[in-house]
């Protein structure tokens, strides 16, 4: 079987071998692999080129707004602490929402964006997480200011400040490594294995939304981003459940979408 793909508009390309091919010995060529894979699209490349640059100057510009507006404060380390843990705490709910969304039931009802580019997504939003959550730890560990230190932001109930809300936070962070590592192994271990594990994420955002309560000082303006947050991750998580039939469960376990090398499953 064969089918033609025009990049040029002149040279069709073989996907798959022919019989008489395969007869003589002759192999797929690594255009065809290529061509297999899926061309990458002239102008798709180009928006996506296009996003990135705007992205980059738009996050340079807001840094840059930030730093500006605390340079003379002498609170300015904490400030940024405190603003760096907030992303991380957005970033690990949109993480969460779409884990919740690769293995929703209705998710075959939204062809796009493709399978691929929401495990893409996913894998995405936990190196940012990741990134926000190592700035919000190293700053508050080296702030004096903060009382928490080295010790209290990698040991539980080691910090002075607020031991337990920081301690709930410390946790949080090993549930979401551990979340991540799991992560590295799908599609290469069975996913009995690791999936079970990988749910570890959710309790990390529990303790995470815990800890951004009890230990911030501005929880009282920040209460309605908590209570929003909160339950959008519930309400996705009980339609999940709840709309799930044993035919979606049986789909779960049969879904496999290859992505850089790996297969990946959305299991429930």
């Amino acid at each position: 079987m064969s089918t033609d793909r025009r990049p040029d508009d002149t040279a069709p390309l073989t996907l798959f071998p022919s019989a008489a091919s395969m007869s003589s010995g002759g192999s797929v060529s690594s255009v065809s692999s290529v061509a297999a894979r899926g061309l990458p699209h002239r102008p798709a490349a180009l928006g996506t080129i296009a996003l990135i640059a705007a992205s980059t100057g738009l996050t340079g510009r807001l840094v840059g707004w930030a730093a500006w507006s605390v340079a003379d404060d002498k609170n300015a380390p904490w400030i940024l602490g405190r603003a760096s843990g907030v992303c991380a705490y957005l970033l690990l709910v949109a993480l969460v929402v779409m884990g919740l969304l690769l293995s929703h039931p209705w998710r075959t009802r939204w062809r796009r964006p493709s399978p691929v580019v929401r495990i893409r997504l996913h894998v995405s939003l936990a190196m940012f997480t990741l990134a926000f959550l190592v700035l919000h730890i190293v700053v508050l560990a080296t702030d004096e200011y903060a009382k928490v230190g080295w010790w209290g932001a990698l040991l539980p109930m080691a910090s002075q400040y607020r031991p337990v809300p920081v301690t709930l936070g410390v946790i949080a962070t090993y549930g979401g490594i551990l979340a991540g590592v799991t992560a590295l192994a799908a599609g290469r271990w069975a996913w009995r294995l690791w999936w079970p594990v990988h749910k570890v994420a959710v309790l990390s955002l529990i303790l995470a939304w815990l800890h951004g309560v009890f230990t911030g000082v501005d929880t009282p303006a920040l209460g309605w981003l908590y209570g929003l947050t909160a339950a959008l991750v519930l309400a996705l998580a009980a339609s999940r459940y709840v709309t799930r039939t044993p035919a979606d469960l049986a789909a779960d376990h049969a879904e496999v979408h290859p992505v850089d090398g790996a297969e990946w499953r959305s299991v429930a």
